[in-house]
């Protein structure tokens, strides 16, 4: 795979799959843009990427909830590149709560995040993918082709982005503009510890995902930005659009007894 001379958009790049993507797309010649709301964690990613030797990229502190900042992540990145490759729709978050416990305002937050953002930035972005032809790598979840108990805000909002995945790709074919999903299962990072896990609670909890992933292991971020890689480069997934990869161990598969 070979991203020379690519301009990639990546939010939620100050951690986790972002921050991974981030480093793996550089190290394959993209230029990356970094997009998230903490400056000091995105300059910590920029840093890693720099010690790949292969270019520097782009900072912009950005909360994809606000549509000003959707708007100036893009114009900025127009006005300094004058094109936009492949847009990687990352930023999301977690929480936890059934149909009793969770109320609307969680609800709200959730969607607004994982969906309505990604709504957002991809159409302001969609008219510089047209002209390049570029694509659209949206991070979901196996939440999105599962259902799990005390996670109803979380999994109907991937379920959500997988369907607004598919759509679009429908919609921007032909275009030639391609849109296709990663679905990750468990993935070290530090989502979980975000839900509220302390350091004992994470590690038992890792320890039982063993037996609820068919490989037998949780997986790490270098693997998710691998098949984000893989489905954004035109080599590797020329004929490939509206497809929701699964990268989870096997764990959509699974039907406990």
């Amino acid at each position: 795979m070979d991203f020379t001379g690519k301009i990639v958009i990546i939010t939620g790049a100050s951690s986790g799959i972002g921050a991974a993507t981030a480093k793996y797309l550089t190290g394959l010649g993209a230029t990356c843009v970094l997009a998230a709301r903490s400056e000091e964690n995105l300059k910590a990613v920029q840093k890693e990427c720099l010690a790949l030797g292969k270019g520097e990229p782009f900072l912009v502190v950005t909360d994809v909830t606000r549509r000003e900042d959707c708007e100036r992540l893009l114009r900025l990145t127009i006005a300094k590149y004058g094109r936009v490759d492949v847009l990687v729709n990352n930023a999301g978050k977690g929480a936890g709560g059934s149909i009793e416990v969770a109320d609307l305002e969680q609800f709200d937050d959730i969607l607004n995040t994982n969906l309505r953002s990604v709504f957002t930035l991809t159409k302001l972005t969609v008219p510089h993918l047209i002209e390049s032809r570029g694509n659209i790598v949206n991070v979901s979840s196996v939440a999105g082709t599962n259902s799990f108990p005390n996670a109803l805000s979380y999994c109907v909002s991937k379920a959500a982005l997988d369907q607004f995945t598919r759509c679009t790709a429908l919609d921007l074919a032909p275009k030639g503009v391609r849109v296709n999903s990663v679905n990750p299962a468990v993935i070290v990072t530090e989502f979980h510890k975000a839900l509220g896990m302390d350091e004992q609670a994470y590690a038992a909890y890792l320890k039982h995902c063993e037996s609820t992933h068919p490989l037998g292991r949780v997986g790490n971020a270098d693997e998710v930005a691998a098949s984000i890689a893989f489905l954004a480069c035109d080599r590797t997934a020329s004929f490939t659009t509206g497809t929701c990869l699964r990268v989870d161990g096997g764990k959509h598969i699974m039907t406990p007894r």
